[in-house]
């Protein structure tokens, strides 16, 4: 998870890396540090806590330098403290280094290490490549580089300078993302892009096994075994200031507003309505291999996997094609049964989640095809699969995921539609239908953000409570999910996401005055089965907040709470019932004084399995 940022340039160092980090904190949190090189010597600031204690350490004894590298910390070995936090020494204070990721065999190489007397100050992972990097420095740190990272097991993405070969950086990467930006005479290399494009959009993107090289006034790239490698410069559209507040209180709900945006730029250049068609030339599979495909098995984490589920039934639906859903992280362990005739679909926002890549990677032992839903044009899983549709949603900063979401519905959407128009399973009418309500999808979800008042209304009356239910059926019943994991990620309230027809086989157990219970029930062909669980609810006197089509006003008889959301066809309605749910979790969240961007124990981009 962790975020790394190294500067060489023309500019104060210490201001680039201080920028970098407070973009990158959502990556990590719970400590953070730099190290600068001022010609002489290396100085360092660590402390527990978030870039602003950082900064205030900072401002109170300034420290100054001409190069360096920081880190902000996400948690795996070792509690949060000062002594834990990144950049980690060397014995000599001679070597400095920051890591995003999990060195497997740490106590073996720290063992050996002690062994040599070297002595470590923190109970980190990471320490442990330090002292191996003093172990091989003769005066070069790229070859000390090089050797100590054939001693490693694990992920790792790392930079490190050293005082005894100056003005330099060198940095690896097996796993975690690491990214070279080149500007107008200096360079900027981070695990992130939105530490990097304030200063340039022209980036290199490290690929597993490789290690940079950046010095004065130049860089280079080597493999592992330290072979030139040749890598193509990549010009990033997106535009800086896309990952400012912009006047917004917090990411997340600047990016809950976002999503007609998103959804819009989604849908763009892919639909033809007078045609009737769907292009997705991207995906770069033959229609020869597409119209044999019997089978989708899709593979995700988190919120991509609700988005998945939603997607499931738009394939079976729409595409008339078998398919299966699995949390990446159980699917990469399973014996999994797999012919010329599956198609794997991996989804991921950062297109960087460790076991959605490990997923994909088992598929392709099997000799399967892959393609990947992404946000991060260049990710690995864009770069790994054989072809990707990707959403357009622009950065997403706050750690919980929405416009991200209903951008990979977007996607998966017209991606059902394609293929049932490569295999014939739709009819051209149909086609017409789908896409001209696909089209008005984002208007539609600018008017049911207009609930925005209602729902920040309707959450005061429930900040006491301690647990909810969240109840949906059929295409809603991954929204129940959603919208249940939302308010658990940042209010930190207990909620349980269930199919609405499971209720009465457990969880009715749970309902009382004390436990509310959040249903989806749109008018679409489930709606008398989710209306009788309500009933289900009042007659034990529980307390039913509904999500509903606007117009079905006889609901309001049967619940405590209602909130509206434009018609739109059955299978479409997730774009918009998912918005009130995370209004309700954003404004419960702030109610209760927690911080909505970045939720305690929580990483944006979970590139550790």
């Amino acid at each position: 998870m962790c975020g790394i940022i190294g500067y060489l340039g023309k500019r104060k160092a210490i201001d680039v890396l201080l920028d970098g980090l407070k973009r990158l904190e959502y990556r990590g949190y719970d400590s953070a540090g730099v190290a600068l090189y001022n010609g002489e010597s290396i100085l360092l600031r660590r402390v527990k806590g978030k870039i602003k204690d950082l900064e205030d350490s900072l401002n109170k004894s300034p420290i100054d330098g001409l190069y360096g590298i920081a880190h902000t910390r996400w948690a795996t070995h070792g509690r949060p403290s000062e002594e834990n936090a990144h950049p980690h020494r060397d014995c000599k204070e001679e070597i400095v280094l920051v890591h995003n990721g999990i060195i497997e065999n740490y106590l073996q190489l720290k063992e050996e290490l002690l062994k040599e007397g070297h002595k470590f100050a923190s109970e980190t992972d990471s320490e442990v490549i330090a002292h191996l990097i003093e172990k091989y420095f003769e005066g070069n740190l790229l070859s000390a580089l090089k050797k100590a990272i054939k001693r490693l097991e694990g992920v790792f993405a790392i930079l490190a300078l050293s005082k005894k070969d100056p003005f330099k950086i060198v940095g690896a990467r097996s796993g975690p993302p690491l990214i070279l930006g080149v500007g107008n005479e200096e360079f900027i290399l981070s695990s992130d892009l939105t530490a990097i494009l304030p200063y340039t959009k022209d980036v290199y993107v490290l690929e597993d096994g490789e290690i940079v090289e950046v010095i004065s006034d130049n860089f280079k790239f080597i493999d592992f075994s330290g072979n030139p490698v040749k890598k193509e410069m990549k010009r990033i559209s997106w535009d800086p200031l896309m990952v400012e507040k912009a006047g917004y209180k917090h990411f997340m709900l600047k990016e809950i507003y976002e999503q007609p945006m998103a959804l819009r730029e989604t849908l763009i250049g892919r639909v033809s309505i007078e045609r009737g068609e769907v292009f997705l030339g991207e995906i770069n599979l033959s229609v020869d291999f597409l119209k044999k495909i019997e089978k989708v098995m899709i593979i995700a984490c988190g919120t991509s996997l609700h988005a998945g589920l939603v997607g499931k039934y738009f394939l079976e639906n729409i595409a008339k094609i078998s398919c299966e859903v699995d949390y990446a992280s159980e699917f990469r362990y399973r014996d999994f049964i797999w012919d010329e005739k599956t198609l794997g679909l991996s989804i991921s926002q950062s297109g960087e989640t460790a076991d959605t890549l490990a997923g994909m990677k088992e598929i392709r032992k099997r000799g399967g095809k892959v393609i990947t839903i992404c946000n991060v044009d260049g990710s690995t899983a864009v770069r790994e699969s054989d072809g990707a549709i990707l959403t357009h949603a622009g950065p997403e900063v706050g750690v919980a995921s929405t416009k991200a979401f209903t951008s990979q519905l977007m996607a998966l959407a017209l991606f059902a539609i394609y293929l049932g128009q490569i295999k014939g399973t739709i009819y051209r009418e149909n086609i017409f239908e789908f896409l001209q309500e696909l089209q008005k999808i984002p208007q539609k979800a600018e008017i049911a953000l207009k609930n925005d008042k209602k729902i920040e209304n309707i959450s005061s009356k429930f900040l006491s409570c301690s647990d909810f239910l969240y109840l949906g059926r059929w295409v809603n019943y991954p929204i129940a999910l959603e919208g249940a994991l939302k308010l658990k990620e940042i209010a930190y309230v207990h909620a349980e996401g269930y199919p609405a027809g499971e209720m009465k086989h457990g969880p009715i157990a749970l309902i009382d005055e004390k436990t509310p219970v959040f249903a989806i029930v749109p008018k679409d062909r489930v709606e008398q089965k989710v209306l009788s669980n309500i009933s289900e609810v009042k007659a034990r006197n529980g307390i039913v907040l509904a999500v509903t089509t606007e117009g079905n006003r006889e609901i309001e008889e049967n619940v405590d709470e209602v909130i509206y959301v434009p018609k739109t066809h059955e299978l479409f309605t997730p774009f918009l019932t998912v918005i009130p749910l995370q209004l309700f979790a954003y404004y419960m969240a702030l109610k209760k004084g927690h911080d909505v961007d970045q939720p305690r124990n929580l990483a944006k981009s979970v590139t550790v399995e």
